[in-house]
């Protein structure tokens, strides 16, 4: 289901040579003579490219300076003239230096900077609603209180909407609309699932989840609702209503099933909302639907060691079909085994952390065996010994040769 989660901010200008940059080249310039802007673009960038340790440095420093000029601190007219300006502001700058610290799993520090920036820029004129949606994640209190960020998070982008909506004329603006209006929708999505979790004991938590839904599904753009109607598939099954919830989920994965896998395009779910819609599809006994989006997974991303269990969990069920025929039924067993036997491999060798899916991929390997007539040896699943460690790179070897044939995912 859609959810809210920590992005780069890609919004950061590149740093680009000058055309007509002169051909000899001058020293290099210190961190401490860069123009601040040039400080903060080097710093997205960085994060943007996954190395917000190096990114780190460079916004303290940015963050030093923009801090001692007092007018610039406080003062939003200011702030708004510098970055009609393209001047840096502390705003945007403590919004970065949030960023990175949250990639850096300094969680704290990450939750005092949005803080300070909603502070200076309460209704988000340079900093958006991106404080606000991170802050609904990451404050302790959660459930009313994250509830109280999303709505200031829906607040600003609405009205941001209704600026772009009178400046249609430019190029580009509808787009940019459409996004927003998607942005909107995740945000009322993620405030339903608040409602299904943290506030379920509200006597108005239903009906609460239901008018939030019906928002965002109204509200998002059609291309971009795949992860919306996930969240709206997972009401309906909640409240036992599966008819609803399968004809929901096959309209989320007809928005993009159709789109290659090798096009980037915003109407596919990321990957960690594709992993949630084949929970979902399982639920709603529609697993052939799920090893669909298991075999993109896996090709995207053949060292996820959740996909590789849940396609070994979803062949099992399918296996288990009634009125299933008996060579169909014992051949996706035999794939049930071998998703699980990359997953159980997958997570000794990266130390993977989820010790109940771990239990589980065993006690399903233990039931297949029993299917299979195979006899179970209790070593194959057990954590290599410490004079094995050298043979883990040969086990990601083993397991991607292995498994980047097409017939080894082929669906049954």
């Amino acid at each position: 289901m859609a959810k809210t989660k920590t992005k780069s901010r890609s919004n950061s200008k590149d740093i680009l040579r000058s055309a007509n940059a002169p051909l000899i080249k001058s020293a290099p310039t210190s961190k401490s003579q860069k123009p601040t802007e040039d400080l903060l673009a080097e710093a997205a960038t960085l994060l943007e490219h996954s190395q917000p340790e190096q990114a780190l440095p460079l916004v303290r420093e940015a963050l030093k300076r923009l801090e001692a000029d007092k007018a610039a601190y406080s003062d939003v007219d200011i702030l708004l003239q510098n970055a009609a300006q393209e001047k840096a502001t502390f705003p945007t700058a403590l919004t970065l230096g949030a960023d990175i610290s949250s990639a850096l799993g300094d969680v704290n520090t990450a939750r005092a900077q949005y803080e300070l920036a909603v502070q200076i820029d309460p209704n988000g004129a340079l900093v958006s609603a991106e404080p606000y949606l991170q802050l609904a994640q990451l404050c302790e209190e959660g459930g009313r209180k994250s509830i109280e960020y999303f709505e200031k998070a829906v607040e600003v982008m609405k009205n941001e909407i209704e600026v772009l909506n009178e400046q249609m004329e430019i190029e580009g603006t509808q787009q940019i609309v459409d996004m927003r209006r998607s942005n909107v929708a995740d945000a009322l999505c993620a405030m339903a699932e608040v409602y299904m979790t943290d506030l379920s004991w509200e006597d108005d938590a239903e009906q609460r989840c239901e008018q939030l839904v019906t928002e965002a599904v109204a509200i998002c753009p059609e291309a971009l609702s795949a992860g919306v109607l996930q969240t709206l598939a997972s009401i309906r099954i909640s409240q036992e209503r599966i008819e609803e919830a399968q004809r929901t989920l096959a309209q989320s994965l007809s928005i993009w099933r159709e789109i290659p896998a090798d096009t980037e395009d915003p109407a596919r779910p990321d990957f960690a909302t594709r992993v949630s819609l084949v929970r979902l599809l399982m639920e709603a006994e529609q697993e052939q639907d799920a090893m669909f989006v298991l075999e993109g997974l896996v090709k995207e991303d053949d060292q996820s060691v959740e996909s590789w269990y849940l396609g070994g969990w979803c062949h099992l069920l399918i296996s288990q079909k009634p009125r299933l025929a008996e060579d169909v039924s014992s051949t996706n067993a035999q794939q049930a085994r071998e998703w699980l036997a990359n997953c159980l491999k997958l997570y000794r060798t990266l130390q993977y952390e989820d010790e109940p899916l771990r239990n589980h991929a065993e006690e399903l390997v233990r039931e297949l065996n029993r299917l299979l007539e195979i006899a179970d040896d209790e070593d194959e699943w057990e954590d290599a010994d410490d004079d094995n460690e050298e043979s883990d790179g040969d086990d990601i070897e083993a397991i991607e040769g292995d498994h980047n044939k097409d017939e080894d995912i082929e669906m049954t």
